[in-house]
């Protein structure tokens, strides 16, 4: 597609740029590198350690955008290449960290190297270079809401004020030092800060993203499949294990918390939306979430069990669920978020942007990929004797 026909939301049109993706392997990468190679004339610096989810990507050489996305086999952590890739792109886009609940607390010495120490580099390059940074963060940056500190039954806990989350305005409120599950959140927060600094003192053009349980093929990992064996994964790949795996879904303190899911693909085009209008972006922080698709984690549970028994044709157990404490599940010094309901009105204002993708349609496309693509492998996995 020729540049000169794309428009920005200001009539502009759009020149191509070269665009250097840090974590371009992970999820959210591989689905922005297609949105950008098929709908766009950008070019891709592809950074990562793994490259297995953009692979269709790479090759042949006879895809269409091929020349337009190079994988650079690189670990940010130790890696002098890394500031001459920021240097030949126009635009950083940072997905790398570790973003694992479980490893909040069985690794937080990581968790806060990999999410603040490592991404350092990237602020001071993109800084120093004057080149803008999307920064990816996350919603766990708000911590606990204002609501859960009142009484069960108070009537202010129904206030959207005290749970809806403004990126100008709510608290970033964690839990005590010991609950260890607060290290992600905690240095997520503080790289933001630094990088917000950056642009105050600096004139850093940033944007940061904070996105909000993005849901789709290809997300986190099948456990012995198509992930480290070791580990537990986000609940929704938890829950699609259990399906595929024929077990009751583990309910972690009853499945209270509440949570709100997005589409990867409603969630790409916002993304999309901040590449192309740098001038409506910059300085911005977004929420990119669906705030109609709020449910418990209980009531998420019953409803994949369903999405998965007609994605299947598999009958449902007859007890699809059971309860585990979170101390028996994720160890010592888990605590959590209660509810994540993100406020759209800056993204909304900004870019114009609405997510559309209902909970239903997105759990059903997703559980079908998974059981499509995993169901044999998982089978496979199973099958194979492990060798003691």
């Amino acid at each position: 597609m020729s540049s000169s026909t794309k428009v920005d939301l200001d009539g502009n049109p759009i020149k191509a740029m070269t665009i250097c993706m840090i974590g371009a392997g992970g999820f959210i990468g591989s689905h922005l590198c297609e949105k950008l190679l098929s709908t766009t004339s950008h070019t891709i610096l592809a950074v990562d350690v793994y490259n297995d989810k953009i692979k269709h990507l790479l090759e042949p050489e006879s895809l269409p955008w091929n020349g337009r996305i190079q994988f650079h086999r690189i670990n940010i952590k130790h890696d002098s290449r890394l500031e001459g890739l920021i240097k030949m792109a126009d635009l950083t886009i940072n997905l790398a960290a570790i973003c694992t609940p479980a490893d909040y607390n069985t690794r937080p010495l990581d968790t806060i190297y990999s999410n603040f120490i490592d991404a350092l580099p990237v602020v001071k390059y993109c800084s120093e270079n004057n080149k803008r940074l999307i920064h990816f963060s996350t919603c766990e940056i708000y911590g606990k809401t204002i609501g859960s500190f009142l009484p069960k039954d108070h009537p202010l806990r129904q206030d959207p004020e005290f749970f809806i989350l403004k990126e100008d305005v709510s608290p970033c409120i964690f839990g005590p030092i010991e609950k260890q599950r607060w290290s992600y959140a905690c240095a997520k927060q503080l790289i933001e800060r630094l990088i917000y600094a950056e642009g105050a003192e600096n004139g850093l053009e940033f944007t940061i993203v904070r996105p909000f349980n993005w849901i789709g093929p290809r997300m986190d990992f099948i456990p012995g499949v198509d992930g480290p064996s070791e580990g537990v994964p986000r609940v929704l790949a938890c829950f699609s294990n259990n399906l595929l795996r024929g077990e009751p879904l583990k309910l972690v303190d009853g499945g209270e918390s509440q949570r709100t899911f997005i589409y990867i693909k409603d969630a790409i085009e916002a993304v999309m939306l901040m590449i192309e209008n740098p001038a409506r972006a910059n300085g911005q922080i977004f929420n990119v979430g669906n705030p109609n698709n709020e449910v418990t984690v209980k009531q998420l549970a019953e409803m994949m069990t369903e999405v998965y028994s007609k994605v299947s044709g598999e009958p449902s157990l007859e007890s699809p669920t059971i309860d585990v404490s979170s101390k028996e599940f994720y160890g010592e010094g888990y605590d959590d978020s209660d509810k994540r309901i993100p406020d759209m009105t800056i993204i909304n204002k900004q870019l114009g942007w609405n997510p559309k993708t209902s909970l239903w349609d997105l759990l059903e496309s997703t559980l079908t990929y998974q059981h499509t693509t995993y169901a044999e492998a998982v089978k496979h996995a199973i099958a194979k004797p492990t060798s003691s």
